[in-house]
């Protein structure tokens, strides 16, 4: 599917799906898909869902479609007749708690339903409670990291912190810390959860991380909230141990660190909507040129930049490695070639 994966598993599977998975937004279970060429089919075939299998009784819950080349276009219309069904069987409440997002996908005249099992959108890991301005998503983090080609094995730094969300990731990765640890999943409030199963789960992924790291990431931005950020973060990730984080300006970011202390550098530089003086951009990436000119030339560097062109005035060889939406702006990942 497009802007999707589809998989088999079972319910300890789409407990692991949830915690483990780095980059995806959402797993959603699908529970019904059939062929509907108007609302009648929907209506007539929707009503053959057992809700009670999946969810229980008085539960909130919201439906939410969407309906792509057709003949259903109503999307409001094709939510309605799906909640009328459900409404009967289950009766669900309309009290404050969140609901469970029901996801109705009409496309080619076919209808998939299914139930949103993550809850919150999974890029939210549950430590980033201060965030510095426009920060960079925790699953685009993690995209990055990966494209730079870095080994996990050695050391990194990022000279632009922020709220140390590149730094943070980068340490749960390299200890191989769950991304949902710290946090809950809508499936808890389904009729097939199973709280014992999803313990030995959470466990399981606990005993197979790395207590410590055998190196430091290095961290360190220009702000002296950026510190007090990015340490209070990591505090509540559980890494603060693994990072070495100081205030500094971008030149000086490596001064008192060995030559090649650094293998890898990752970092979200601001864009022109944090930092609106084109020549400050400009100058800003001509000394993060000469940063990446310190390192080993085998170093691996990954820049998120909102403008590819003024990155390329760092000087260094960089290849596109993804796009992506952050934010309301379009991010691309730069690699050093």
């Amino acid at each position: 599917m497009a802007g999707g994966v589809a998989f088999e598993c079972d319910l300890d599977g789409l407990y692991r799906a949830n915690l483990e998975a780095g980059l995806a937004s959402q797993i959603l279970l699908r529970i019904s898909e059939f062929g509907a060429r108007s609302l009648a089919d929907l209506d007539k075939r929707g009503a053959r869902i057992d809700w009670s299998q999946w969810l229980p009784r008085g539960i909130p819950v919201v439906v939410k479609a969407s309906c792509k080349r057709s003949r259903i276009y109503h999307s409001g219309a094709a939510e309605e007749r799906v909640l009328k069904h459900l409404s009967e069987q289950l009766e669900p409440s309309e009290s404050d708690a969140t609901p469970v997002l029901v996801r109705v996908r009409i496309d080619d005249n076919r209808c998939q339903i299914s139930l949103d099992s993550s809850g919150e959108p999974l890029h939210r890991r549950g430590w980033r409670l201060q965030s510095g301005k426009a920060p960079l998503r925790e699953d685009l983090a993690r995209a990055l990291l990966l494209a730079s080609g870095w080994d996990r094995r050695s050391p990194l730094i990022d000279p632009m912190m922020g709220s140390g969300t590149i730094l943070i990731e980068a340490a749960a990765m390299a200890r191989g810390l769950a991304p949902g640890r710290m946090r809950t999943f809508a499936i808890e409030k389904f009729g097939i959860h199973d709280p014992q199963r999803l313990v030995a789960i959470r466990d399981s992924a606990a005993q197979r991380a790395l207590s410590d790291l055998p190196f430091k990431l290095f961290g360190s931005d220009r702000d002296a909230g950026a510190l007090e950020a990015t340490s209070a973060n990591a505090e509540r990730a559980g890494v603060i141990e693994d990072l070495q984080l100081r205030r500094s300006s971008l030149s000086g970011c490596l001064d008192d660190l060995e030559g090649d202390a650094v293998h890898a550098l990752v970092t979200n530089p601001p864009y022109g909507k944090r930092l609106g003086n084109a020549d400050e951009l400009i100058t800003l990436y001509q000394v993060l040129g000469k940063i990446v000119g310190q390192l080993t030339a085998t170093s691996c560097v990954a820049v998120a930049a909102n403008d590819r062109r003024l990155a390329l005035r760092s000087g260094l060889k960089l290849k596109t490695g993804f796009s992506a939406d952050s934010g309301g702006s379009r991010i691309r990942a730069l690699v050093r070639v």
